[in-house]
């Protein structure tokens, strides 16, 4: 057939499947809510989409918690999914299938991968001895595990249960075989593996010690897919869950249309724990197939909570459901792609999630579009037409401010810096709430003869408005919604670099306030907290002359050579979780600084600031880079690099 029409482009993304074994808490959230943006800002650009979700559901554990219940393993497992699927319902994820390891067309499929996989000797049989732990659902060493009072534990930092000594036949598959390979595939594909830490820990830990065969079978399990040559046996989870990325697209079936249309995957998601299953067993398992490697595997770092990991055999998980419940959908989305660096570890404090609602959702947005649309009822909330020649630079300034955005948007989410994204629309809605400070409307209001100048201030507010609605739509569903349903505009990307693209006479519904501001020590309260206050000052000595212990002269002040100095340059250090090396403009010269500002700064967000710098500082080395001086920051619970208010030269001298 012949026609002009271009074949979309493809975009395939997944979570990794969860364990049913509990109902899940926050921390699955934040790897779901990832993918769904992800998702809708490819759906958003016009590629054709294919999220994937789904259910892990065979294990002993699964089947321990059924018989402690009493009911069979595939009836326990129902009704955690039908809870999951609602809780996915309510955080408005997006997703295009969801697949359970107990639906029939896995099964079969999953049964034929180990079968290929035999025939071609990359799985054989074998017996194996280790301390086996029933939570992890894995063996260990007695070098791996933990040892106390002559007795042996899980070494995994959510777990800590006592393992089990076992014996047991098994059926091994060759990865020892396949160690060279992978070596080289990572020095190949440097992006394979991100963030970068990733790859050092899988070499490291794995690849260079040796990586030895590892058993994907179970005897002593009936919950599960039999060997297809040997019903003694189960397949174990190596093969059978890490293969859904395949078989949900129908690979090796009657059917496999979109395993053609959409196979390679582009990115795998996932919490850092399960990233060596992720990248050695799986792609050495699709290697061994003859299957492409996924384009990206991405291993995101914890959510911590109150000094651990949020997991529920701890205790310490936050229910999502009753967060929506008090806060709405939204401010859980926009918390954990705003205060957690992806790929990294990041704290939950419901303290700091509140501040956020009233900070950034209430304040920032909320009062933009509420001070914005009650100045627009002088127009009968109809958008004006407007004079070109009536925009001065305040107009112009904010105008490519906005158009600018979704480039800066594109830059971070397209290297999956989901907080860098909202860092930039954030960064456009406080020059939009100061453009509006600055224009003062209300004030043009009163005046018929402003009348084109009140014009130009409002179309420049509601185009921006318009901008930040659009790319906001894939992280604030519900309030992204609401904004383009008030203009009567429906969201397209190509629109945030046009503007006047709401023509005048559209009538804006103000409506009800975007997000409610709350009493931050009422809702602690609620929990058994209290907030957090800051210190008092202490008085000051009275006697003038008296100098405080510890305390240094004037003359020792002057000592430092503390200058303004700009970010010209900066990238991560390798091998370094934290460390930043920066290029310093200070004037006269530049200087390299190291400074462990990650992750509440990325090299990205650096560069152009003018920061407080120490100048005189002795020189040193960290992870092999020669810091000359000191970048000032004040740090806490987080942590902010030191700036002018003012924009002063570089070399400026602070006294």
């Amino acid at each position: 057939m012949k026609g002009n029409s271009r074949m979309k482009k493809t975009f395939y993304i997944t979570t990794p499947i969860y364990y049913p074994s509990n109902y899940l808490h926050v921390g699955h959230c934040y790897t779901t809510v990832a993918a769904d943006v992800m998702a809708r800002y490819k759906r958003l650009q016009g590629y054709d989409v294919f999220f994937l979700t789904g259910t892990d559901e065979h294990g002993e554990k699964i089947a321990r918690k059924a018989a402690e219940n009493g009911i069979t393993p595939k009836e326990h497992v129902d009704k955690i999914i039908a809870w999951i699927k609602e809780l996915w319902k309510r955080l408005n994820i997006s997703y295009d299938k969801f697949i359970r390891t107990t639906d029939e067309y896995h099964e079969q499929a999953v049964s034929k991968i180990f079968q290929k996989l035999y025939d071609q000797g990359d799985i054989y049989k074998g017996s194996y001895e280790g301390l086996y732990c029933v939570s992890d659902e894995a063996y260990f060493t007695e070098s791996q595990a933990v040892k106390r009072d002559g007795k042996f534990y899980c070494p995994t930092d959510d777990c800590g249960r006592e393992l089990e000594k076992r014996t047991e036949e098994a059926y091994f598959l060759r990865l020892s075989k396949y160690a060279d390979w992978l070596m080289k595939y990572f020095e190949e594909h440097p992006d394979f593996l991100e963030p970068r830490e990733r790859v050092n820990e899988m070499v490291n830990n794995f690849l260079k010690p040796g990586l030895e065969d590892l058993a994907v079978s179970r005897t002593n399990l009936s919950w599960g897919i039999p060997v297809p040559f040997d019903s003694k046996h189960t397949i174990y989870v190596w093969i059978d869950a890490l293969s859904n990325y395949i078989t949900a697209l129908g690979y090796n079936s009657s059917d496999d249309t979109l395993y053609k249309k959409f196979w390679p995957a582009d990115a795998h998601l996932m919490a850092k724990e399960i990233v060596r299953f992720h990248s050695i067993i799986w792609p050495i398992t699709l290697h061994m197939l003859g299957v492409p490697l996924p384009k990206k595997i991405y291993g995101h770092g914890w959510i911590l909570f109150e000094g651990g990991k949020m997991a529920k055999s701890k205790g310490n998980v936050v229910d999502p459901n009753t967060l929506a419940d008090r806060y709405g959908v939204d401010a859980i989305r926009y918390y954990l792609m705003r205060e957690m660096t992806f790929g990294y570890d990041g704290h939950y404090t419901q303290e700091a999630f509140l501040k956020r609602l009233n900070a950034d959702l209430a304040n920032d947005l909320g009062n933009l579009w509420h001070r914005t649309m009650t100045v627009l009822n002088t127009f009968g909330c109809a958008l004006p037409g407007y004079n070109a020649a009536a925009c001065g630079e305040k107009e112009n300034d904010l105008k490519h401010k906005a158009l600018s955005l979704s480039g800066k948007v594109e830059t971070a989410l397209d290297a999956y810096r989901y907080t860098d994204a909202l860092i930039a629309v954030w960064d456009l809605i406080g020059d939009a709430n100061r453009y509006i400070d600055a224009r003062a409307p209300w004030k043009l209001a009163k005046d018929e003869t402003k009348r084109d100048e009140l014009a130009a201030v409002l179309v420049t507010a509601c185009e921006t408005l318009r901008i930040v609605a659009t790319v906001l739509s894939p992280f604030l569903i519900d309030t992204a919604k609401a904004m383009c349903s008030r203009m009567h505009y429906t969201p397209a990307w190509d629109d945030t670099k046009r503007w006047d693209v709401l023509p005048a006479g559209t009538v804006v519904d103000r409506g009800e306030p975007l997000f409610q501001r709350v009493d931050i020590a009422k809702e602690l309260a609620i929990d058994g907290k209290t907030p957090e206050e800051p210190k008092k000052k202490e008085k000051a000595p009275q006697n003038n002359t008296a100098v405080t212990e510890g305390a240094i002269t004037y003359d020792d002040f002057k000592k430092l050579e503390i200058i303004i100095a700009k970010v010209v340059a900066a990238e991560r250090v390798e091998g370094s979780e934290k460390l930043i090396k920066m290029t310093l403009n200070i004037g006269k010269e530049e200087r390299t600084v190291v400074g462990g500002l990650f992750p509440h700064y990325t090299p990205e967000t650096l560069i152009g600031k003018k920061i407080t710098y120490l100048a005189n500082l002795a020189p040193r080395k960290l992870m092999g880079v020669t810091s000359q001086g000191m970048v000032l920051a004040a740090s806490g619970e987080i942590l902010s690099v030191l700036t002018p208010e003012k924009d002063m030269p570089e070399g400026t001298r602070v006294s």
